[in-house]
């Protein structure tokens, strides 16, 4: 079996250990004679995995007293509904950062329910920079401040995270879909954080929310139950029949990060990754980032080559090599490598190696 270097922005690669224990285990959890896919959400066999795998992120990240962890469904796009619907309480109104098509998104969904103030944007700049602190207009009276800590499409992280000091009593919320657990996080930091699970996490379907306590019981009246956070929180995110089988590969992704040192190991890891092709980039006559420096995400590395019409040839070169999914999205074009926590470094090596050689073939 020959397995490619998957740089797929989403749904993403997993670690080889969990697919290969997930395959042992498909037609018969521990001795149980089910698959995880056949148990009943409150049978014994699977509140164990589901006990452990919260008890897991709880410990990865060092959640604190007084949040709650809820494993839910919709993705991050549904949570740009349900957030709103659970924290605006008597607010009217939301302060957003627009950092690119991510955070556009959710301000687009969150007008349906509030007023929403664009604090500070990047787009006159194109989006290839996180706006400076000193750029945000926040209103003290907004309900909260949101954030996408990581915008997938134009490949712009944040490198610092806004504290109390700077938005005084108003919540952070951030939209972590596609950086969570690839380092450690300060969570009381955070009013609420959410992630849809198929970046660095487990399959589609599995939806993570971390919320502050008391914040729960401020959902606007036609809020649907199960999206209630309260509700969900008091019956232990089992209100409905969870997404059993994507907790479960959830468990093993963050039994997996435990075992290879924790966050600060992953992070290290992580990088060692983006230097490695960003300094391939900074050296490259041909290829060229538009993202500033102080921006660059260590999980969606975006480039292009000076010449367009190089990138398809390019592209065709890399799959031939073993190298998929590195295609940009079609809002930014160019080439996009996704080299989240599961990507090893020797696929990153690879990758540089084919655009080293395909450099002097056309530099």
């Amino acid at each position: 079996m020959t397995r490619v270097y998957n740089f797929s922005a989403g749904p993403a690669a997993l670690p080889e250990p969990v697919l290969t224990q997930a395959a042992e285990e498909m037609l018969d959890w521990q001795g149980s004679g089910m698959s995880v896919m056949e148990m009943s959400h409150r049978g014994p066999q699977f509140t164990s995995i589901m006990a452990d795998a919260i008890a897991r992120l709880r410990n990865l990240l060092q959640v604190p007293a007084g949040y709650e962890v809820l494993f839910m469904q919709g993705g991050a796009l549904g949570e740009n509904a349900v957030v709103p619907m659970n924290l605006l309480g008597g607010k009217t109104s939301i302060d957003f950062i627009d950092t690119g098509e991510w955070s556009k998104k959710s301000m687009l969904e969150a007008a349906k329910y509030a007023q929403v103030n664009v604090a500070a944007s990047a787009a006159d700049g194109g989006y290839t920079r996180v706006p400076p602190l000193q750029s945000w207009r926040l209103d003290p009276q907004a309900a909260y401040v949101h954030i996408c800590s990581n915008e997938t499409i134009g490949g712009v992280e944040y490198s610092f995270t806004p504290d109390a000091s700077h938005l005084g009593e108003v919540p952070l919320v951030a939209d972590m879909s596609s950086n969570i657990l690839s380092q450690p996080l300060d969570v009381s930091q955070y009013g609420l954080i959410y992630a849809g699970a198929q970046k660095n996490i487990g399959p589609a379907g599995l939806t993570i929310v971390i919320v502050r306590a008391d914040l729960l019981g401020h959902a606007l009246p036609f809020t649907p139950t199960a999206f209630n956070y309260q509700v969900v929180a008091a019956n232990g995110s089992m209100y409905n029949t969870p997404p059993t089988y994507a907790i479960y590969i959830a468990g093993l992704v963050f039994k997996w990060i435990d075992e290879q040192g924790g966050l600060p190991a992953i992070a290290a890891r992580n990088a060692e990754k983006a230097a490695l092709l960003y300094d391939a980039l900074e050296r490259s006559g041909l290829f060229v980032t538009r993202v500033a420096r102080d921006s660059r995400s260590r999980m969606n590395v975006t480039f292009h080559l000076r010449d367009d019409a190089l990138t398809a040839p390019f592209l065709a070169g890399a799959q031939a090599r073993g190298m998929v999914q590195l295609k940009g999205h079609r809002v930014v074009g160019g080439v996009r490598a996704s080299i989240y926590n599961a990507m090893p470094l020797a696929g990153v090596q690879t990758l540089v190696a084919w655009m080293a050689e395909f450099e002097a073939l056309h530099g």
